[in-house]
C-alpha cells in the first residue's frame, strides 16, 4: 500500500491509508488511545479501539517523537468532536495495523511550545528538533514560497535570467571584513567569500544578459544584531542594464506588492504606491532614513513599505557604520563605491564632494532597511575619481582593474537592488530575530552550534595549505 501524506487525508475519507511519521502527543483513556501522528504536509488524530488487539501491542509502547507507521481507516469524526480550527479536524484513522520504524530519546527541548522562553544557545545546539517546532517549521516553508515566487515572477514576467556567480572570489576592499579561505594551489593566496555578487552582476551587464538574478549567499564577517545574523546571509540579487533608478523601483515595487497579496493575504500595505522620502526629509521628520510608517505599529499585519532615495554620496567614517578599505579618508561611499552620482551633482566631485547625491534606492518596511540598491557608475573616469575621493591607495585601485578594463569594451548603463530574504521575512512574519527564519544560523558569538564550529585545523592540513598559527599568549 503506498504511503498517503496526511495533509491529503480528505482526499480519502472512508478509505483505508498507509501513513508514516513522528507521535506528536499520545493520550491514554482508558480501553481507548489516541495519538496525534504528524508528517511534513500536516496532523491527524488517530485511535486505537479494543477490538484492534494486534495494533494495541505496538501502540501501547509509542512515545513522543518516535517515528511510526500507521495503517488504518480514514473516518468521519462525530458533528459534536469536529475541531473547525484543524485541517484534519472533521476526521480521524481507526488503527488497524502499527509499527515502529525508530524510537526517540527523550528529547531535551519541549518541540510543541513555541521556544521563545527557551535559550537561544540550547535551541540551536538542538536545530533539528527546534525545526519541529509548529512555527519554525511554518516560517521555512513560507521561505521557500517567497522565494518560488521572486524566481517564477522574474523569469516568467520580466525575461530575467538566473545565474550563479562564485562563492570562491577576490578579497576587494568593499566595506565589511572579508572571509578568506586559503588556496592550497597558491600557498601564501587567499580566496574571499563574497560580501554580495556586486562586481560579478556588473560584470554580467557588460556580458549582455541586461536582467540577471539569483538567490545569493553573501558572507560578511560583521557583528551580529537581532536583524542580521552573523557570517552569511540571502539576498535576492537583481541586475537591469538600460533601466533608469524609476524603472528598478517600479519593478520592485510591484513584484514584492504581488507576493504579499498572494502568499500573505491576511497582510495589508499600508499605502500603494509606496511612499517615498528623501533622506533629508526622512532624517529631518523622523530622525532616521528607515522609518516605520504605520499607523498602528502594534498591527503584526500591517506592512508599511517606503522607498528612501536621495542619499549622501559619501558619508563620514563612523564606528558604529565603518567603511573597512576606505583608506585614511574621512568619509567612505554611503552604499558602496560602485553607486553613481546624481547627474546634477557630478561638477561637485571636485569642488564639494560632501554635497553630492548618490542614485541609491533603500528599500524599508516596517523601520527597517530591507533591501538597498543604486544605479552603478558605467563611465571608467567617474569611477576612478570616486576611488581617489574614498582613499583608496594604487594598491587597492588594482584590485579593481577587471572592472576599469571591462567598461573599456561597451559597458551599458545599469542599475539593481538586492532585497535581503531574511530581514523581510523576519519583518513580515513579526519574529523578534532574523535567526527565527534561517535554518541553520550561528549564534551570537559566531559559532556553529550543531557543527561546533568554527574548530582548529590539523598540523596536516595546515602544512599543506602554507600557514603557521600563532597561539594566543604570542
Amino acid at each position: 500500500m503506498e504511503r498517503v501524506f496526511i495533509g491529503d487525508l480528505t482526499l480519502h475519507t472512508g478509505k483505508e491509508v498507509h501513513i508514516r511519521g513522528w507521535v506528536d502527543v499520545r493520550r491514554d483513556h482508558g480501553k481507548l488511545i489516541f495519538l496525534d501522528i504528524r508528517d511534513m504536509s500536516g496532523k491527524v488524530q488517530a485511535v486505537l479501539l479494543p477490538s484492534h488487539e494486534e495494533a494495541k501491542v505496538a501502540v501501547e509502547t509509542f512515545r513522543s517523537e518516535w517515528v511510526v507507521e500507521i495503517v488504518g481507516n480514514v473516518n468521519k469524526r462525530p458533528e459534536k468532536l469536529v475541531n473547525a480550527n484543524e485541517k484534519n479536524g472533521s476526521l480521524e484513522i481507526e488503527i488497524t495495523k502499527a509499527t515502529v520504524i525508530n524510537k526517540a530519546e527523550t528529547t531535551p527541548i519541549d518541540v510543541n511550545s513555541d521556544g521563545l522562553q527557551m535559550s537561544e544557545e540550547v535551541r540551536l545546539k538542538y536545530r533539528y528538533l527546534d525545526l519541529r517546532r509548529e512555527r519554525m517549521t511554518r516560517n521555512m516553508r513560507v521561505r521557500s514560497q517567497v522565494i518560488k515566487f521572486f524566481r517564477d515572477y522574474l523569469i516568467n514576467k520580466e525575461r530575467f535570467v538566473e545565474i550563479e556567480t562564485p562563492i570562491l572570489t577576490k578579497t576587494t576592499p568593499e566595506g565589511a571584513r572579508d572571509f578568506l579561505v586559503p588556496a592550497r594551489l597558491s600557498k601564501g593566496n587567499f580566496y574571499a567569500l563574497p560580501q554580495s555578487p556586486q562586481q560579478y552582476k556588473q560584470l554580467l551587464m557588460v556580458a549582455g544578459f541586461e536582467r540577471y538574478f539569483q538567490i545569493a549567499r553573501c558572507f560578511r564577517d560583521e557583528d551580529p544584531r537581532a536583524d542580521r545574523a552573523y557570517g552569511e546571509f540571502t539576498q535576492l540579487d537583481m541586475e537591469m542594464s538600460f533601466a533608469s533608478q524609476e524603472e528598478i523601483m517600479q519593478l520592485t515595487e510591484k513584484m514584492f506588492t504581488e507576493m504579499v497579496e498572494s502568499i500573505f493575504p491576511e497582510k495589508h500595505i499600508m499605502q500603494k504606491p509606496w511612499p517615498r522620502l528623501t533622506h533629508k526629509e526622512a532624517k529631518e521628520k523622523f530622525g532616521t532614513d528607515k522609518p516605520d510608517l504605520r499607523k498602528n505599529k502594534e498591527d503584526q499585519d500591517e506592512l508599511a513599505f517606503a522607498w528612501t532615495v536621495d542619499f549622501p554620496l559619501f558619508t563620514e567614517q563612523s564606528e558604529e557604520d565603518f567603511f573597512h578599505g576606505s583608506g585614511k579618508s574621512k568619509f567612505a561611499p554611503s552604499h558602496h563605491m560602485f553607486t553613481a552620482p546624481h547627474p546634477d551633482d557630478i561638477g561637485l566631485l571636485e569642488t564639494d564632494p560632501t554635497k553630492v547625491r548618490g542614485l541609491q534606492h533603500d528599500l524599508v518596511l516596517n523601520g527597517y532597511e530591507v533591501g538597498g540598491g543604486s544605479v552603478r557608475i558605467h563611465q571608467s573616469k567617474i569611477q576612478e575619481k570616486v576611488f581617489d575621493l574614498i582613499g583608496f591607495n594604487d594598491e587597492q585601485k588594482k584590485q579593481f582593474a577587471h572592472m576599469l578594463e571591462a567598461f573599456t569594451y561597451g559597458v551599458p548603463p545599469h542599475g539593481g537592488i538586492a532585497p535581503g530574504i531574511d530581514r523581510l521575512l523576519m519583518v513580515i512574519l513579526g519574529e523578534q530575530s532574523v535567526r527565527e527564519v534561517i535554518a541553520f544560523p550561528m549564534t551570537g558569538n559566531g559559532k556553529a552550534s550543531i557543527m561546533e564550529a568554527p574548530s582548529v585545523a590539523t598540523d596536516e592540513q595546515l602544512t599543506e595549505l602554507g600557514i603557521r598559527t600563532i597561539e594566543k599568549n604570542k
